[in-house]
């Protein structure tokens, strides 16, 4: 976007009330905020939680509609930041080339933001691996010296058990081929074999304890609190214990400050964080919230994946934490995702579309609207209003239009505009900006799907009892982890369901709203730094492969050093 003029981001900072002696220089366009700008006192500003319908391989433009709604927030004359997370390189390489927005609704220098930007990913690996590392070293050397080992040491034996190592080790690459792998082949000076894998970056712990982090001794004190392994008789090994804690805070110290850029139309935008919303919780920062609200008048953030998944952790995991609470829910929907949420089509990313879902057709239309409709009960189900944004395509419908404002409020949403934010900007999503502001100034009161005193088990079928399942089973390993969660202590915690985001079930299969379904939970894990409990329904990828025409071959520089591809 050659033609856009990015401003010093100096200027984009003072326009908010940011000072200079706040920021921390990244070249021209992109600074890191020092925490010492948060003040204790109440925020002045709104906050906007934009989610949408359950996920399709044809796009629903949450991140468009993020960043335009930001800037149509502006254009109409209020003041409004963006908060959103940074983008990992494994989809950036592996399957959609960029995470940025687009059109005339993205955050720029867009190839600043997909690759690398301040290296606070690379930060997360490093200080993860470190724990993974020393994990390793710490289990050769006690079976290495058995009993002496504390005498030559000085440190008590930790005595891991090989079987029961939890920190698997993580890179920013889409890369199957490390899911399983061996460590410490042939023994001896190369360690104990063992049999391990890689996650993806963003599905390390640390990730959603930096998102949930308040301040750089919270973030010292979660990162002591994980649980990497267990002892041979059962007692859980932590990064205090393994005395690593310390130097892997080192290592993300400067991650914890967010980093501020600037969008097509100068509208500043904080990045921070990038957890997974399948095993995290799926949002930004607590503190990038923070500071948002602080010096704007609205703040704009988004969820992963649709409202089962990014949102209903933002009520249960990062509002029960940081008490940061929305003011509005704004669901993202598009003609052809709902449509393609009807069930009816097997869609695969890449492929044409079906004719049906190409032309107008409100039959179909309304089949897939069911979908609509069960996420707008959902998010009225938290205590907040609700608008639909309907990110609209040239080649939609007036028909189709009509009947999609017409449902959703008779689904009781409290407003619906049309965001054309890719072609038009902040200008083409200021209707949907008015809508949501009055949206804002309705009274609202968040309500929990349950209490921190509710057992386990019951907060969990509460949970399934949303998606509309008819019974929430258990495994047996998931009833022993159960039994020994509450017995450790950790029954207290909010949970984190590990699900399939590609439908309201726990079943990718599923579509459209599953009836007469059941929710089987696997297995229990708990995150002790990051504060949740993950529950397991369904075999979840953390590690994701490259597909058979990944977006890395369309990704290259030319002489003169411009990127080329990355969209």
């Amino acid at each position: 976007m050659a033609s856009i003029h990015l401003k010093p981001i100096n200027e984009v900072a003072q326009r908010y009330g940011i000072a200079q002696e706040f920021l921390i220089p990244y070249g021209p366009s992109i600074a890191k905020i020092d925490l010492s700008l948060i003040k204790p006192q109440a925020p002045k500003g709104k906050l906007i939680l934009v989610s949408s319908i359950t996920p399709t391989p044809l796009g629903e433009g949450k991140t468009v509609t993020t960043i335009g709604l930001s800037q149509a927030l502006n254009f109409i004359g209020e003041s409004c930041i963006a908060c959103i997370r940074q983008p990992s390189l494994g989809p950036v390489f592996g399957v959609k080339g960029g995470a940025a927005g687009g059109g005339k609704a993205q955050v720029l220098p867009m190839e600043k933001l997909n690759l690398h930007l301040t290296g606070d990913i690379h930060a997360i690996t490093a200080a993860h691996n470190l724990a993974a590392a020393a994990l390793d070293a710490r289990l050769y050397h006690e079976q290495r010296l058995d009993r002496q080992f504390t005498e030559q040491t000085g440190l008590p034996r930790l005595n891991i058990d090989v079987n029961q190592i939890l920190w698997k080790r993580v890179v920013d690459h889409n890369d199957r081929a490390l899911r399983h792998i061996t460590v410490g082949v042939n023994g001896g000076v190369n360690g104990v074999e063992r049999s391990d894998g890689y996650d993806i970056t963003a599905a390390s712990e640390l990730m959603a304890i930096l998102a949930l982090s308040e301040s750089l001794k919270d973030m010292r004190q979660r990162i002591g609190q994980i649980i990497l392994a267990h002892d041979i008789h059962g007692k859980p090994i932590t990064t205090e214990q393994l005395e690593v804690a310390g130097a892997m805070t080192v290592l993300m110290k400067d991650a914890i400050q967010p980093t501020l850029m600037q969008t097509s139309e100068n509208t500043p935008v904080l990045i921070h964080a990038g957890p997974f919303a399948n095993i995290a919780h799926g949002n930004s920062s607590v503190i990038a919230d923070r500071i948002a609200l602080q010096q704007a008048d609205y703040v704009v953030t988004e969820a992963g994946f649709g409202s089962d998944m990014g949102m209903e952790k933002f009520f249960n995991i990062k509002y029960r934490q940081s008490g940061i609470a929305p003011s509005c829910v704004v669901l993202v929907a598009t003609l052809r995702s709902l449509k393609a949420n009807s069930g009816k089509f097997d869609i695969k990313p890449g492929q044409p579309l079906p004719a049906e879902i190409a032309n107008s057709n409100v039959e179909l239309l309304a089949h897939g609207c069911k979908n609509l409709g069960w996420h707008i009960n959902n998010a009225k189900r938290y205590g907040l209003p609700v608008v639909i944004a309907i990110n609209r395509f040239p080649t939609d419908s007036d028909e189709e239009l009509d009947y999609l404002r017409s449902f959703a409020l008779s689904c009781g949403a409290d407003g619906v505009e049309i965001s054309d934010a890719f072609a038009a900007g902040g200008e083409g999503t200021a209707k949907l900006a008015k809508v949501v502001t009055q949206a804002c100034q309705k009274q609202h009161q968040v309500t929990l799907l349950y209490p921190d005193e509710m057992s386990l088990t019951d907060k969990i079928k509460a949970i399934v009892n949303t998606y509309g399942a008819n019974n929430t089973l258990f495994t047996p390993e998931a009833v022993s982890q159960l039994t020994q969660l509450e017995k450790l202590g950790f029954g207290h915690l909010p949970l984190c369901i590990a699900k399939t985001p590609l439908s309201i079930s726990a079943d990718p299969t599923l579509k459209n709203v599953p009836e007469n379904f059941d929710v089987t939970i696997s297995s229990f894990k708990v995150s002790a730094g990051a504060g949740f409990i993950r529950a397991y329904a369904g075999n979840i990828m953390t590690m994701p492969g490259l597909g058979t025409l990944p977006a890395y071959r369309n990704i290259d520089i030319d002489d003169q050093g411009e990127i080329v591809g990355l969209s």
